[in-house]
Order: structure tokens, then C-alpha cells, then sequence
């Protein structure tokens, strides 16, 4: 194999005499350029070692291959210093994704060294002249000669000499420093594993790109259900947080998910008890533990109808505690807008209307007993809260304190529609029945490390409300802090919905923000989306890493995907699940890569024990005869029913 040593290493072993040159008499010259500044020695009795080439003002790959080269540089195709042709040595193979490298010797200049990525592979009979003969070749009757050949995409060059590699120059496949130095690992200074390459080496993500000291923001395509969009997108946090190449930023940091389909997501904390001896062995080579996540807390919204605040889960039944707002945050923080969280609402004249309404209930609303008071009139519920402001709005006398003077009949009837149709969707959510001292908000900082918010159970609408409205709250956080650290990473599938090309909404706004802003700010959007040519513009653009999974052939062929080369577009088609394409600025060719079957549960079926610090929510973690929807210390009054 062929490797490749930097400048680092510069005590090479030659025999017994380390960093020297072995007896004339046992020694052969592998090259003396570069004015004989160094030379390159291998022994007679092993000819796998290797002397560093290092120059005061660059870093050389030495190149040396204790076997033949795996091929030579084409000379029937042109090789330009950024794409070439390999022809493949008969009993070697390329595959794609293979990352190779070779030497060009220039005259009074050290040589060149260019290392590469196959990212094409064809094969052909030579000899052949019409597409008959093949079966002529088969039979013995007429000559030729299957010769494969392999597209090389140059990712590195050193020194920065960009000159084309010459015709019959030796081709090896690289691997150790060689490869870390062709797809530049060797100048990540922290490296985040993200899985394998398709020669089973760890392939690592350059953690400066992600946590926001060059960039940030990670986008995820491909279709639902075959991608494994979400998987990556834990696997990568996972990586963040247990490899420890973010130091006290990746301990300290904190992942918020929504959890949108199924309750895949609830068990992340929950060993994996599919786990093999292969996967634990793919773990250890990324120098990850198989373990799950050992701080995750768990939201679910209540029970539709359940007076009690029940959390709507089914499959996991510890450790869960029930998000909600009250009356009086609805008014206070303004939520109203994420009632009409839709794009299409946007362009309607209602939200003048919207507007008002928001601006008169957080002046005039008060609390009162659980709920709040209005115009001299206590309400309870949402419900009630949505037949108190159709009704203002339909009385004459009263619409213009609510609405203004300037709107008509036909635009407030149009918000009365969509404000009673939330009654059914909203109501569990906002609520006047249960207690306010308990604990019910979605705050990240006085949670665990992960946040899963459970949203699979509510409506379209519900949800979009959940989204905007945490986002909302955990982005004016971070900005109340005004600094970048502790790092809040932010998980949500479903992007094309939230933040789609067209329109505009509340939620689509709090995206922008944190895709433009968030980076200073240490909130790091991880969006995933089955369409990312249906997602705004802006939020693509911003996310420094692009990965692709399995897509969808007219999706392959957007603009949006023109990092891609071709032939790995076409891939894409294919890919397996667990497949990844990883694009990331200091790499200019997409990488494939493999990541390891999960180390925690997906489901239930694959669920083992829980940790016992799971077992109860937190209202029941100061004491757990605390009856749910009191507090510790509350008094009878805060009791639900």
C-alpha cells in the first residue's frame, strides 16, 4: 500500500539507526531531488520504510508502496492539474470513493505531489471496434485487452504548484498520513468522527465548520424513511458530545430534537439491544463508546381531553414530563402569531388583524385563578379565550378597541375562521386548568443535555406552534446571555414545512435568524428535509455542512445538489440506508460516508433498562409521591382536580 508521512514525522526508521541512512551495501536510492536537501532510502530487507521529505516552507507527501502502483496516469485522456485519468494495473482494482495519489517531477523545482479522489471507474475492451465484437472477444477469435481506468477529482496539491500530473507517472492508492493528508484531516485541529469510508477508515468532520468558529448549521436531504436523515443527524451529536474533540464546549452543550414521526426518539437514553460485536468493534474505531445518551429529558404534550396533564406517550411510560403554556404566558409572551404559523397566512390582510389582537391581550389580559381575566371577564380555557375575541371582534362597539378602525367585516371574519379552527388543535396546549407552579416550559438551559420535545401526536397546526414558539423562546435566551457558549444544537426534520421556499410566517423568521445569526450566538441548526430545493434559500446557503442520503431522481437533479459530481448524484439513487454524502468547505470533493448502527434504542421492540435517573420526570424528582400537576412545597390549591 502505498503511504504517505508529513512533516511531523521526521524521525523515520531506516534498520537499527533511526533518521539515518543504512550502509551503502544494503541500500538502494529511491529519489534524490530537491537539490539533495533529502533523499528517500528503503533497505533491501524491507522496503516498506520511509524517509520524510520536509522543507522548511511546505509540507511534501512522500510517497512509497511496498507492492506495484495501482496504476499510471492516463496519456490517451488529458490530465489537467484538477481532473485526471488513471489506467488501472492489470490485477488491481479502483472503486469509487478510493483516494489515491502521485508524484510530478519538474526541473530545477521540488516535485509535485497530487492526491486524489475516484470519483469515476469504466472499463473497456481495447482492441474493439463495434459493440458485436464483444462477443468475438468472449469466444477467443478476436484480440483485446479489458482495460479499466479511473477518474481522478485532485483534493490536494503540495506544494501549491498547479501543474498537471505527466502521462505514465505512477498512481498509489493512499492510505495512513497519506489519506489523512489528501482529504486534509491532517489540518483539522479537531476532528468529530462521523463514520467510515467506503476503505473502512474513520472519516472525520471538521468540528470549526460546526460549532460556528468558521461556520455552522448542518443540512440533511433525502427521502423519508430510507435516508436515515435523523439517525445521522443524533449520530453526529453523539459524536459531538462523547469523542471530546469540541473539549468543555462538547460537554457542556445541549441538543434540543423535536420528535416528529413515530417515537423513534424517546429512547435515546436507552441501551440498543440489537447491538452486535461488529457494530461495538465500528464504535471502537471511531474511538466512540457504544453506549446510548446518558442526560436526555423527555416532552410530550398532554392528552387530548385529560384534565390531569397525562403525558400523550404510549411506548415509553417513565421519565416523561408534559409541556404546556398557560393563559397568562399565551398573553404575556405574545404567542398569538404562531396560531397562523403558515406560510399561506402571511399574505393574508388578517394578520393586521393578528397583530392587534396580540398587542390588546398582552396589555388588558391579568391572571386570574389559573387563567386569566379580560374586559372585566375571567376565562379558563382556549376556548374560551377564542369565543371572548371572536365575539369582541363581531360586536361593532368593541371592534375597532380590538382590531382598529380601518378593518373591515370580510377580513375579520376571515381571522374568526382560522382563530375557531384552532380550538381543536390548540387546546391541550394552552391551558387554565392546571397548575402554573408546576413545571411545564421547554427550557434547555435547566434541562439535560438532550431535549426531545415529542410532537407526533399532535396536529399539523399544534405542531408548528410547539416549533415556533420554543424556538422563539430558547433564540431570545441566548440572546438575553449574549454569548456563544454553552452550544445549543438544534434538531428538526420536516424543514420544507417549517421554512419553505415561498411565504413567509413566524417560524420561518425565527429559522432565519438562527441560520444567519445563530452561529455568533452558539445555536446551531441541524435541519433535515426530504426536499431541499423546497427549503429557503437563505437557510441552505447558511449550513457550512451538506448531506445527502438516498434522494429522489427528479429531487438529484436540482441545482440545490451541484456540489454533487455526477456520478455520485447518481449514487444518491442508491444509496443504502446508513449511506451518507458529506460535503464540507476544506474538502473539495463530497465524501461517502458509513456510520454505525445506533448504540441506542430506536424503538421499543429494541429497548433495553432504562438508567434508573430516567425512571421519573421532574416533577417527580424532588419527590416521588409528588402527586402529578402539584409541586414540592405547593399547596392544595395547585392540585388539578
Amino acid at each position: 500500500m502505498a503511504t504517505v508521512s508529513s512533516a511531523g514525522d521526521r524521525s523515520a526508521h531506516i534498520g537499527s539507526n533511526p533518521g539515518r541512512a543504512p550502509p551503502p551495501d544494503e541500500r538502494d536510492l529511491v529519489d534524490n531531488s530537491v537539490y539533495d536537501h533529502q533523499k528517500l532510502w528503503t533497505t533491501r530487507a524491507n522496503r516498506r520504510l520511509v524517509r520524510v521529505l520536509s522543507y522548511p516552507w511546505c509540507t511534501m507527501i512522500a510517497v512509497s508502496d511496498e507492492t506495484s502502483p495501482v496504476g499510471r496516469v492516463l496519456g490517451t485522456a488529458d490530465a489537467t492539474p484538477l481532473q485526471f485519468w488513471t489506467a488501472v494495473t492489470p490485477g488491481s482494482y479502483l472503486q469509487l470513493d478510493d483516494v489515491v495519489v502521485t508524484k510530478r517531477e519538474l526541473p530545477d523545482r521540488e516535485p509535485v505531489t497530487i492526491a486524489g479522489v475516484v470519483t469515476q471507474v469504466r472499463a473497456r475492451h481495447e482492441g474493439a471496434q463495434f459493440d458485436s465484437d464483444v462477443f468475438a472477444i468472449a469466444e477467443g477469435t478476436l484480440p483485446a485487452v479489458v482495460q479499466e481506468a479511473a477518474e481522478i477529482t485532485t483534493t490536494r496539491v503540495d506544494p501549491e504548484l498547479y501543474v498537471p500530473p505527466a502521462p505514465g507517472a505512477v498512481v498509489h492508492r493512499a492510505s495512513g498520513a497519506a489519506r489523512d493528508a489528501a482529504l486534509h484531516f491532517d489540518r483539522m485541529e479537531r476532528r468529530i468522527p462521523m463514520g467510515t469510508g467506503r476503505d473502512g477508515v474513520p472519516v472525520f468532520l471538521n468540528a470549526d465548520f460546526l460549532d460556528g468558529t468558521r461556520g455552522a448549521h448542518v443540512s440533511i436531504s433525502g427521502i423519508s424513511g430510507v435516508a436515515t436523515k435523523t439517525s445521522f443527524a443524533t449520530f453526529v451529536l453523539y459524536s459531538v458530545f462523547r469523542s471530546g474533540a469540541l473539549g468543555a464546549d462538547g460537554t457542556n452543550a445541549r441538543a434540543l430534537i423535536f420528535n416528529v414521526k413515530g417515537e423513534d426518539l424517546l429512547f435515546l437514553d436507552h441501551p440498543n439491544t440489537k447491538l452486535d460485536d461488529s457494530t461495538r468493534a465500528a464504535y471502537k474505531l471511531l474511538e466512540l463508546p457504544a453506549t446510548p445518551f446518558s442526560d436526555v429529558r423527555v416532552y410530550a404534550p398532554p392528552r387530548a381531553g385529560d384534565a390531569t396533564g397525562t403525558p400523550d406517550v404510549s411506548s415509553r411510560l417513565t421519565g416523561v414530563d408534559t409541556f404546556y403554556w398557560t393563559l397568562e404566558e399565551f398573553c404575556a409572551l405574545r404567542l398569538l402569531p404562531y396560531v397562523f404559523a403558515d406560510a399561506d397566512d402571511e399574505r393574508q390582510q388578517y394578520t393586521m388583524v393578528v397583530h392587534s389582537v396580540t398587542a390588546h391581550l398582552n396589555r388588558f389580559a391579568v391572571p386570574a385563578e389559573g387563567g386569566i381575566s379580560i374586559d372585566g371577564r375571567r376565562i379558563g380555557s382556549y376556548g374560551d379565550l377564542v369565543d371572548h375575541i371572536v365575539e369582541q371582534l363581531t360586536d361593532d362597539e368593541t371592534r375597532s378597541t380590538w382590531a382598529g378602525s380601518a378593518i373591515n367585516m370580510g377580513t375579520v371574519n376571515a381571522f374568526a375562521r382560522r382563530l375557531i379552527g384552532s380550538k381543536r388543535d390548540l387546546a391541550r396546549l394552552i391551558r387554565g386548568d392546571l397548575a402554573q407552579r408546576r413545571p411545564h416550559a421547554i427550557k434547555t438551559a435547566e434541562s439535560a443535555q438532550v431535549t426531545v420535545v415529542d410532537l407526533h401526536n399532535l396536529p399539523d397546526r399544534a405542531q408548528r406552534f410547539v416549533v415556533g414558539v420554543t424556538l422563539k423562546t430558547e433564540f431570545e435566551e441566548k440572546e438575553k446571555a449574549g454569548t456563544g457558549r454553552p452550544l445549543l444544537f438544534v434538531v428538526l426534520d420536516e424543514l420544507n414545512k417549517y421554512a419553505p421556499r415561498e411565504g413567509s410566517s413566524p417560524i420561518k423568521e425565527v429559522l432565519l435568524d438562527i441560520a444567519e445569526r445563530g452561529r455568533s450566538l452558539g445555536v446551531i441548526l441541524i435541519g433535515a428535509q426530504q426536499t431541499a430545493s423546497e427549503v429557503e434559500r437563505r437557510i441552505v446557503t447558511n449550513s457550512a455542512i451538506r448531506v445527502v442520503g438516498r434522494l429522489d431522481p427528479a429531487e438529484a437533479a436540482r441545482p440545490e445538489y451541484g456540489f454533487l459530481p455526477p456520478a455520485m448524484r447518481q449514487r444518491a439513487l442508491l444509496a443504502r440506508p446508513g449511506t451518507m454524502f458529506v460535503n464540507q468547505p476544506d474538502i473539495p470533493v463530497p465524501l461517502c460516508v458509513e456510520f454505525p448502527f445506533p448504540a441506542w434504542a430506536t424503538r421499543k421492540s429494541e429497548s433495553g433498562p432504562p438508567p434508573a435517573a430516567t425512571m421519573r420526570s421532574i416533577v417527580q424528582g424532588a419527590d416521588p409521591f409528588t402527586v402529578v400537576g402539584g409541586h414540592g412545597g405547593s399547596s392544595d390549591d395547585d392540585i388539578p382536580f
